[in-house]
């Protein structure tokens, strides 16, 4: 009882002292460190991530500032004119100048693309540029100006008709081709023709006291002192490390109209067109976006936020952000100096510690590789360790001899197992010998039986039904040469009579030439096979001409072919018939003859193909059967079985391909005439 317990204590023991030396070798190094550091890694990749994410938002507010104070200073500028001494001075009725004159002066001084002076009616007083047609005059801001408010600023989105009532050339300036971006909402729209307006009023008053307001804007499409200005406020130069870049958008809805974003060298990439997870996210929930974004060509930490108008409808996106690869490239690089530092404090000192185990638990993992291998099927592997003084040492000895003798009594049991596999093969080899000489005796004298069986009862039929007939016919003429003409009366019963005697007469025969081919074997000669289907035509025309068939012919054969004119004709009008009786709503009926090589003999292949209604594989497996018919009302199911048989006689082959619905095709195969 205490050597079971102490022999099933041991295992335990040994796998609990492994385990504990490896635990105490590679836990801290391998587990307990990395860990620690993952966390850092993870904690410190989060701080860098919010760093960059933190100062792309303040990039964004710089040029947020900086629109605001153009607006601001737009309306400023405005209302300045519309409180200039100058201003009033222009307006009086004995004014020494001109209005335009101040407008067009004024405009080129403030940078604005159009200045006008509008009553509350809506008549244009005075405009820099001439303006081409009447704008709108029910803009919020010039309503709200009207009103009496403070100046009113905003963006606005003029149509590029609206832009051309002011100046085709804004008009001009306004239109930007689409480019397909990836990424991007799918749109049918390949030009962009609006235009975004920094728009602004003024109130005026006219000397008759009615009140004006003073409309003025600049068009932010393709304006790139515009987005330059506010890139060069936002990136400074040494603001990013080496390798970054600073990039600024002015999006109209989804599409750039004012970016330094470079498509490739030397061109903007004006009318590209932001992606649709960004798009959904600003323009759909008018939310900032802090992120990471793809920019036409590359990765940037990108601050996008929407834009309104005066009507409070988020019409585009102003965008700010620098290039990520090289902050990706700064963190990467830090963080594989960090790991390739503890690979290499980890390579130096795991080895050392697994050596000091390994010389306990090396012995055991040999032993156990080695009864992996046997269990595998390799029994010739052994421990090979040398004999040592320990426990371990004397258990890998003993294990090898127990395996030496386990190999021995396996190669006995082989060599038995082979010689008995042996054995029984040849056995099962001459079974099936014996198995296929019994199956094709049997085939043979079953098929003997019946043609013998045919023939008796076909010479007894053909005695006995002969002679009957020949009566028949012989009074059925007497009694038409009793009535006379009187016989014309019944002129189609005589008729009826005459056929089915005479089908009676080839059923007959047609058993006969069955049951004894012998008897009924013609002369052979050499034939043409075109000839042959020449003659065979003639003898069906009278079938052709009841249907709507359609018969071509392919006479490529230059070999003669040996055989009985009248028994070829009788097998190819036999294939014929049947292939016209396939068709009974019409087809096309080909018959071919060429030069074809079966099993190493030259010969002359003719098929009839047809166009009908097909037959099934297990049809086609029985059709030259004796006695095997499709034709329920007619037939007697020997036409080609006889067929077969006749060339079969000159050394031939005859057969046949269906599918159900696509027609039949009969290749009967003739050796060279030599």
């Amino acid at each position: 009882m205490s050597d079971a317990a102490g022999r099933s204590d041991e295992p335990v023991r040994g796998r609990s002292v492994r385990f504990r030396l490896l635990a105490i070798a590679l836990l801290p190094m391998l587990v307990i460190l990395p860990l620690l550091l993952g966390v850092a890694i993870y904690r410190w990749n989060a701080k860098f991530d919010a760093t960059l994410i933190s100062k792309v938002n303040g990039d964004l507010t710089i040029a947020h500032q900086y629109l605001a104070r153009i607006l601001e200073k737009t309306g400023v500028q405005l209302r300045a004119l519309g409180l200039s001494a100058r201003f009033h001075e222009v307006l009086a009725p004995d004014a020494r100048g001109s209005l335009r004159d101040l407008l067009d002066e004024t405009r080129k001084e403030i940078g604005l693309d159009f200045l006008y002076l509008t009553n509350g009616r809506g008549d244009i007083l005075a405009s820099s540029p001439p303006l081409q047609h009447q704008p709108r005059n029910d803009w919020p801001i010039i309503m709200s100006a009207l009103s009496g408010q403070v100046p009113a600023t905003g963006i606005d989105i003029f149509s590029n008709d609206e832009l051309a009532a002011i100046s085709p050339t804004l008009a001009e300036r306004a239109r930007l081709d689409l480019v397909p971006t990836p990424n991007a909402v799918p749109t049918d729209r390949s030009t962009e023709t609006r235009g975004m307006v920094v728009h602004a009023a003024s109130r005026a008053m006219l000397p008759d006291g009615g009140a004006a307001a003073l409309v003025g804007g600049t068009l932010l499409n393709q304006n790139l002192e515009f987005i330059d200005t506010i890139n060069g406020l936002v990136y400074r130069a040494a603001s990013l490390p080496e390798g970054s870049q600073g990039t600024a958008t002015l999006f109209l809805e989804d599409v750039r109209i004012s970016t330094n974003v470079r498509l490739f060298e030397g061109r903007r990439a004006l009318g590209t067109r932001v992606s649709a997870a960004v798009r959904s996210a600003v323009l759909g929930e008018g939310r900032t976006w802090l992120d990471s974004a793809f920019v036409v060509n590359d990765w940037y930490i990108s601050a996008y936020e929407p834009l309104v108008d005066s009507y409070g409808k988020r019409v585009g996106m102003l965008y700010v952000g620098f290039l990520e690869k090289p902050f990706s490239e700064a963190k990467y690089q830090t963080l594989v100096i960090v790991i390739a530092a503890f690979i290499a404090i980890t390579a130096a000192t795991v080895p050392i510690f697994l050596r000091w185990a390994s010389s306990i638990f090396m012995p055991l993992e040999r032993v156990t590789a080695t009864i992996g291998e046997v269990e595998r099927g390799n029994l010739s592997a052994r421990t090979k360790m040398p004999v040592s003084g320990d426990e371990i040492g004397r258990v890998a000895v003993h294990l090898d001899s127990l395996l030496d003798q386990i190999q021995e009594r396996d190669r006995q049991l082989r060599e038995w197992n082979e010689e008995l596999n042996v054995r029984v093969r040849e056995r099962t080899r001459d079974l099936e010998h014996a198995n296929l000489k019994l199956e094709t005796t049997t085939k043979q004298l079953i098929m003997s039986e019946k043609l013998a069986a045919i023939g008796e009862i076909t010479a007894g039929v053909a005695h006995e039904i002969n002679n009957p007939i020949a009566v028949m016919q012989g009074n059925l003429d007497v009694i038409r040469s009793v009535f006379g003409p009187d016989a014309d009366k019944a002129k189609v019963e005589f008729r009826l009579l005459d056929e089915q005697i005479h089908r009676i007469s080839q059923i007959v025969t047609k058993l006969l030439q069955f049951a004894r081919p012998e008897e009924y074997a013609g002369y052979v000669e050499r034939h043409a096979p075109a000839s042959i289907i020449s003659d065979c035509l003639p003898l069906v025309q009278h079938l052709l001409n009841k249907t709507d068939i359609a018969v071509l012919r392919d006479d490529r054969a230059s070999r003669l072919v040996l055989m009985n004119r009248n028994e070829l004709q009788q097998v190819l009008v036999n294939l014929i018939v049947n292939a016209i009786h396939a068709m009974p709503d019409g087809g096309t009926l080909t018959l071919r003859a060429f030069d074809a090589e079966r099993d190493g003999h030259q010969g002359v292949a003719i098929e009839v193909a047809d166009t009908g209604i097909g037959m099934s594989t297990e049809v086609v497996e029985k059709i030259f059967d004796p006695f095997y018919t499709t034709k329920r009302r007619q037939g007697t199911g020997l036409g080609l079985s006889i067929s077969q048989t006749l060339i079969k006689r000159q050394g031939g082959q005859i057969t046949a391909e269906s599918r159900v619905g696509s027609g039949s095709t009969f290749t009967v195969w003739l050796p060279e005439a030599t």
